[in-house]
């Protein structure tokens, strides 16, 4: 064992949500001195957020097809994820007492469905390893001359710096600010020569110009039991209307596709097969056989069993349907493009794209213009989609960046 191995150093973790942990949790089996920053009252705001609807911890398809999920960073992940996979995500909740189940729809959960028993667990577990939290510091810079081993901190007490040997950066993107990932990291990398991708929201709603009538009428309606058809792909689930356009986990699947449309071409429709079990031969004969002086609502109703807020969606969309041939009309309903007119702003995005890009971080995490610096989490330019991909890609880049200062420490020689 060298020295350098033999000497406890200072480490910071900037960023107190599942990435900074999860790197705290690594660096707690050390000897090293570690402590955890975070700007808010108490760490983890966004995770207890996101364990109000149910905390899903990760998804039990197939490695080989989770590991795809993250679009142009899938090479680049691979190497966190295979060191912290579904499964150990499992386990690592279940060594903290917090027993999981695997959902209708392949999805993971605590079975007390909370996150605040976990972070209460965790935090415990951390603090019992010798891991200090430090909230309401925000972290502001770097010391005098872009020093990346001093750190400046606005505190109650007013302004202090802390020496580091070693830091992470895990500070967030963009989505809910409100919960402490602002972005206002963005400045100071930039200063420091590190060309930070904007921010876009992602998994996200979009914006449709509705009728006053049918958004007055139908704002909170789901609707259940159809499949997508666009860019991203054909997924069968449900979304929501909302008085501004459309959210839920069906437009989410497809939002980063949707997204990148909407910004290249200004232009992006929705596609939707409201009877996915329906083939458009068999539709179209049903429609035709339907009686001639029924109402359209009883003619849908009775050959095609569409009625609520189907109908009305079709209505809105197509508004002339009544008057279509029974082909035309079964080919609007296999196929009916709802036109998107923007992404809701990146303050009400489950996540966010752009950050830091992955050419400027090393094999090991690091930041390859700043020795001793690493960074984990959102704050790097990878999205992912609904379903736990997001957070075991936090717990498991967290990790990775602390498996990779340990081994920068150990090969930095002494101190």
């Amino acid at each position: 064992m060298t020295t350098a191995d033999t000497i406890a150093k200072t480490i910071v973790i900037i960023g107190g949500g599942p990435a900074g942990l999860a790197a705290a949790e690594v660096l707690s089996e050390t000897h090293h001195r570690v402590t955890v920053y975070d700007a808010m009252p108490t760490i983890g705001r966004k995770f207890l957020l996101a364990g109000k609807s149910g905390l899903n911890l990760t998804h039990a398809e197939p490695y080989d097809s989770f590991a795809n999920r993250f679009g142009a960073a899938n090479a680049s992940l691979r190497p966190a994820l295979d060191a912290f996979a579904p499964d150990d995500v499992r386990r690592w909740a279940e060594g903290l007492g917090v027993e999981t189940f695997v959902g209708s729809s392949g999805r993971v959960f605590p079975k007390a469905m909370k996150a605040s028993p976990l972070l209460r667990a965790w935090r415990q577990r951390l603090e019992t390893r010798g891991v200090a939290i430090q909230t309401r510091w925000r972290w502001i810079g770097f010391g005098e001359g872009g020093d990346n081993e001093q750190l400046v901190f606005e505190t109650p007490e007013g302004i202090r710096t802390i020496a580091s040997d070693a830091t992470v950066l895990a500070l967030g993107g963009a989505s809910w600010p409100r919960l402490g990932s602002d972005a206002r990291w963005v400045p100071m990398l930039e200063a420091r020569g590190i060309a930070v991708a904007p921010f876009r929201p992602a998994n996200c709603g979009f914006d449709v110009a509705w009728s006053e009538d049918f958004a007055t009428r139908f704002a909170g309606a789901p609707v259940k039991s159809v499949v997508a058809t666009s860019e991203g792909g054909r997924t069968q689930g449900e979304f929501v209307i909302t008085r501004h356009g459309i959210e839920g986990s069906l437009v989410y699947t497809q939002s980063a596709a949707l997204r990148d449309r909407l910004e290249a071409e200004g232009q992006a429709d929705f596609g939707l097969d409201l009877l996915p079990g329906r083939s458009l031969e068999a539709l179209t004969s049903a429609l035709e056989a339907a009686p001639r002086k029924a109402s359209f609502s009883n003619r849908l109703r009775k050959a095609a069993r569409i009625d609520g807020v189907k109908l009305a969606l079709l209505r809105e969309i197509v508004r002339d349907a009544d008057r279509l041939p029974a082909n035309d009309l079964a080919s609007a309903l296999k196929m009916l493009r709802i036109p998107l007119d923007r992404q809701r702003p990146i303050a009400e995005a489950i996540s966010s794209a752009g950050g830091i890009p992955l050419a400027a971080i090393d094999a090991a995490g690091m930041i390859r213009q700043m020795p001793g610096v690493f960074v984990a989490g959102e704050m790097v330019d990878w999205e992912a989609p609904t379903g736990g991909y997001l957070l075991t890609a936090c717990l498991a880049t967290g990790r990775f960046a602390a498996s990779g200062l340990l081994d920068w420490l150990a090969g930095r020689g002494s101190v």
